[in-house]
């Protein structure tokens, strides 16, 4: 309908246009002699999108192409100007700067065309106008466009390079693949080559996957298992670098990268590839892909490093296929517009100097053009390698050639690829014939129906088809460890499995049933009962249960790193050094004089003010600088550990006693039920059973239940949903965490366990954990249960602190002793002097009394 709708419009506008520029061709004529004192001006229109990473590519590679055609084309009489407007990425907005152009600046050619439907609209309009239109992006070679006479696309051979995907898929024994491209038009319409060389070459094409650009990672995993679910492990990708962002590191999480699986792209998708994504560059590693052939030569690199200054985005790593284009049109404009203007040929003669010019070297090679196209029919073929890539070989006219310029029918001509996994050999593929024919074996799988944690586990039935869905962490795990052994896996419900005993209905069930069923899959805990009836894998999540509680949210948190033995003995300390330099500095420096209080409120704002390091008295005496070097050393580790320990109480998981007289809440009928009422650890504080998980999170909103414990995969959940009100303070490893049952002796369980210890070591178990749980959870445990810093910790460094400042003070008293020795040695030897004087011989002006009364 937007389609439609755009055409209509188009066709209104171009009413408009076809009677403007009849009526602007008299002012063109008037205008044809607008010569400079020294140059004619040749202005050339360009319409593209100048927010998108193309435009700006383009826009930059055509003005740096023309200022070095005429650097080296100094005397040339004209001089190609370009005059640029933005289309907003809209084909109706390009259609009237394009309108602009040719009615107000009355431009000659015009440059642009991102999309097939913006190209439709600019072909029509340069063919009503007699203007030539080139495009040097990605538009598909479409049938459509080859009736407009006036437009010139450059753009790569979709016909030779299907050729050459359909010629390795032939070497390769390759007779099946799926098809992914883009849900877009452009895409859907430049696929169509290869899709007729491989019906052509008897290729198969099992499924076909469309992406769209709003495809979020759910949608692409879900059309990826889909995909893996079929057994075909070929893949080929006609897809922009936008959706393959997301589409490869989904592929990988999946198991799609690994040994034996092979994956092409297409040379549109290669050919617009940036190193923007790292995470997406690794996820590609051993894809092969089909390239436009650019020869490496040094005015491509000269060029590729002063372009990208212009530039100055530091994501941009190399020139786009596109602007090497853009560069080679340019040069081709700038020939053609002086060949155009030479005496006695017609001013519309521009698109015939182009077309049929003499063939000339630009950054692309040879430029030539065939049928009003600038065709590019080398390819390069290239490995993906880590973060880069490696050329193992070109295609063209045919035949493979190696980089060693050998030229073979067969790809015995390219180098080794590394293909995805890091292996060397070849994958095979498995038809749906061989599947029919009995190698893939059905293995019925019972699900436990109900869960209240879909991302646990999800089962679904289709009532009228009879086919039962199954998703979900479990099921994620169960088919990655299943897929190498090539079963067809049917999922049977199992109802009720929000009870414990109804999981042992189901382990019971699973045993004396043989020959319906042939496994168990979810969140069956492993236990020593059910241990009796069937055979378990390795678990595939952790063991125990897990405490979970709300976090502590008390506005007196800043004090709980420290001890309070450590507040007052870091208060003493910030007191004894303010006392210590007041006291060397008081005699000799006016900040620490003044009265009795001044000098009291100046020892403590002195102590204090050094923990910000923002006292302001000016000391004069090294003990006491001395004195405060230390201590401020001193308490530059202590804040540093207390800044540290504050972050640990705010971010770790915090471990809080059970206390008698506390609620813990756990699912009713649940294997926690069972455990915390056997289990000492959990003796003591009283249980409340609950049904949902809003029942847990009301209840410890409001204090009911001040704990739930369950087991760990659930709590994880459970945490993840409200990671800002609820924390996990400890774990006990009192269960056997989750595992597949099988029936006894089955050879699986061995197979299954081993699949499961290799997801362990890479990771990719955690990975999918983490996909299904949205974000990961710390799990605390008794280790990380968190301890404030006491004195003890730091004994040392006040030990330290001490020793400095006595040392200080003896330093400073020494002196002080030397020279007041002998002063306070005379004080004392005339106060003992006086009163032994007044002992003997009493003052003459005092009555004695004593010989008065003798006299008397």
């Amino acid at each position: 309908m937007i389609r439609n709708t755009g055409y209509f419009l188009t066709i209104f506008f171009l009413a408009f246009i076809s009677f403007a520029v009849t009526c602007s061709g008299t002012n063109k004529n008037k205008d044809v002699d607008r010569l400079s004192s020294v140059h004619e001006d040749v202005r050339i229109g360009l319409v593209v999108d100048m927010g998108s990473m193309e435009g700006k590519f383009v826009t930059s590679s055509i003005s740096m192409a023309l200022s070095d055609f005429y650097h080296v084309n100094n005397g040339y009489r004209t001089r190609v100007s370009v005059l640029s407007r933005d289309s907003h990425g809209d084909p109706l907005q390009a259609l009237a700067a394009a309108m602009d152009l040719l009615q107000t600046e009355q431009v000659e050619a015009l440059v642009g065309g991102q999309s097939l439907f913006e190209a439709k609209i600019l072909a029509e309009l340069g063919e009503k106008a007699k203007v030539p239109v080139f495009s040097s992006f990605q538009v598909p070679s479409s049938l459509s466009l080859t009736k407009y006479n006036y437009f010139i696309q450059a753009t790569h051979d979709t016909s030779s390079e299907a050729k050459g995907i359909a010629a390795l898929f032939s070497n390769f024994d390759w007779r099946t693949a799926v098809l992914i491209y883009e849900d877009d038009d452009d895409w859907r319409e430049s696929i169509q080559p290869l899709v007729g060389h491989f019906q052509q070459n008897a290729i198969h094409i099992e499924y076909k996957a469309e992406f769209s650009v709003s495809s979020n990672e759910e949608c692409i995993m879900k059309q990826l298992r889909k995909l893996k679910a079929s057994g075909i492990r070929i893949f080929v990708a006609h897809i922009s670098e936008q959706i393959a962002n997301r589409l490869f590191p989904c592929a990988r999480r999946l198991g799609m990268m690994e040994e034996g699986h092979a994956w092409i792209l297409t040379a549109r998708s290669m050919n617009n590839f940036q190193d923007t994504n790292y995470l997406a560059k690794e996820a590609m590693e051993g894809v092969i892909g089909f390239k436009s052939y650019i020869p490496l030569t040094e005015e491509l690199h000269n060029f590729t490093l002063r372009w990208k200054g212009s530039l100055r985005l530091e994501v941009v790593t190399r020139m786009s296929v596109c602007s090497i284009w853009a560069h080679d049109i340019a040069w081709s404009l700038a020939r053609a517009a002086e060949g155009e203007k030479l005496p006695g040929l017609p001013v519309y003669n521009l698109l015939e100097v182009i077309t049929e010019g003499a063939k000339h070297k630009g950054l692309s090679g040879d430029i030539k053009f065939i049928d009003k196209k600038f065709i590019s029919d080398k390819f390069e073929i290239v490995n993906m390698i880590g973060r880069g890539e490696r050329s193992v070989g070109l295609w063209n006219s045919g035949s493979f050639i190696s980089n060693r310029r050998r030229r073979l029918s067969s790809t015995n001509a390219l180098e080794t690829i590394i293909w995805p996994g890091g292996s060397t050999r070849i994958p095979k593929i498995r038809s749906l014939k061989e599947k029919r024919h009995g190698e893939k074996k059905k293995l019925r799988v019972l699900v436990p129906a109900g869960n209240i944690f879909p991302q646990i586990l999800e089962v679904e039935t289709d009532f009228k088809t009879g086919v039962t869905a199954a998703t979900g962490y479990c099921i994620d795990v169960f088919e990655t460890s299943i897929l190498p052994f090539n079963y067809e896996v049917e999922y049977i419900p199992w109802p009720g499995a929000n009870n414990y005993n109804n999981y042992n209905d189901l382990v019971y069930t699973l045993y004396s049933q043989k020959d319906k069923y042939d496994a168990a899959v979810g969140d069956i805990t492993i236990t020593d009962n059910r241990s009796l009836y069937v055979d378990f894998t390795l678990p595939f999540t952790d063991m125990g249960l897990a405490v979970v509680t709300a976090k502590d949210k008390s506005m007196w948190i800043i004090f709980k790193p420290l001890t309070l033995s450590l507040w007052l003995t870091i208060a003493t300390f910030f007191i004894l050094t303010g006392a210590i330099v007041w006291l060397i500095e008081r005699h000799d420096n006016a900040d620490f004089q003044g009265s009795c209080f001044q000098q009291i409120g100046t020892l403590l704002c002195f102590g204090f003010s050094t923990l910000v390091f923002a006292h302001r008295e000016r000391l004069q005496h090294n003990m006491s600088r001395f004195v405060v070097i230390v201590w401020i050393f001193a308490v530059l580790i202590l804040t540093s550990n207390y800044t540290a320990t504050l972050t640990s109480v705010m971010t770790v998981q915090q471990i809080r006693g059970l206390k008698s007289n506390e609620n813990i809440g756990f699912f009713s009928a649940s294997i926690a039920a069972n455990v915390v009422n056997e289990n000492p650890t959990f003796q003591g504080p009283r249980y409340k059973g609950l049904k949902t998980a809003d029942d847990f999170t009301k209840a410890l909103r409001n204090g009911t239940i001040s704990f739930i414990v369950d087991e760990v995969p659930y709590v994880k959940l459970f945490v993840a949903k409200h990671p800002s009100e609820l924390e996990i303070v400890k774990t006990e490893s009192v269960t056997n965490g989750f595992g597949f049952a099988f029936q006894k002796g089955s050879p699986l369980v061995q197979k299954v366990s081993r699949e499961i210890a290799k997801l362990r070591r890479t990771e990719k178990l955690k990975a999918i954990e983490n996909w299904w749980f949205q974000r990961q959870t710390t799990s605390a445990t008794s280790e990380d249960t968190f301890h404030p810093l006491t004195v003890y910790t730091f004994r040392g460094l006040f030990m330290i602190t001490g020793v400095s400042f006595a040392f200080a003070l003896i330093v400073y008293l020494i002196p002080w002793n030397r020279d007041q020795r002998q002063v306070l040695l005379k004080h004392f030897q005339h106060y003992v002097s006086h009163r032994f004087a007044r002992a003997i011989r009493p003052s003459p002006t005092t009555p004695n009394r004593q010989n008065e009364n003798a006299v008397i």
